[in-house]
């Protein structure tokens, strides 16, 4: 099913050189929203999201969105998925492109995640919805209803470092939509 859903949005699989098919061409600039589940971030860790989400409003509109983790204080976390499930799918636009990032999602490389961009676009989506899962990973409604699921690294990443890195390589593909000289 993961691969029928990268052939849709025409993300080539990763392979050494895949470069991305639509640089320096008009893509419509979504709104994208980052939503994050977990407790207050870092001092460090908000200046450079910050940052990089002052650097992506050139490009293209951005909120950055969190959910308290464990909003209901459960002590099992099987519920603590649950409740956090809840409060994200009350959230997602119904016409918006959903993006969950996830241990198990598909490798993507900068150039895909800028055709990732593209693609989502150019197919008539009305924002992107990034979404950072809390301590335990995502729920069932949200694994159910994201239109990708994508790895930021094969390592597993504490979830403000994922942000980071996520808030990185947003900023990196509209440098490779635009043309321009950040990737190299």
């Amino acid at each position: 099913m993961e691969s029928a859903i990268f052939a849709a949005i025409k993300i080539p699989l990763p392979s050494s050189g895949n470069r991305c098919k639509c640089t320096a061409q008009s893509v419509r600039a979504l709104p994208i929203r980052i939503l994050t589940v977990g407790k207050k971030r870092s001092a460090g860790i908000q200046l450079v999201v910050d940052e990089y989400i002052e650097k992506l409003k050139h490009y293209c509109p951005v909120q950055d969105v969190r959910i308290k983790s464990n909003p209901k204080n459960a002590r099992d976390s099987t519920v603590q998925i649950e409740h956090e499930d809840m409060a994200v799918m009350g959230l997602i636009k119904s016409d918006e492109w959903v993006v969950m990032l996830d241990e198990r999602g598909r490798d993507v490389g900068s150039e895909q995640m800028a055709s990732l961009i593209a693609d989502a676009g150019n197919a008539g989506a009305s924002s992107m919805l990034f979404c950072v899962g809390g301590p335990y990973g995502h729920g069932r409604q949200l694994r159910e209803r994201a239109n990708v699921s994508i790895r930021l690294s094969s390592l597993v990443l504490n979830h403000e470092i994922a942000l980071v890195v996520l808030a990185e390589q947003l900023y990196r593909a509209w440098t490779i939509l635009k043309g321009q000289k950040y990737h190299h």
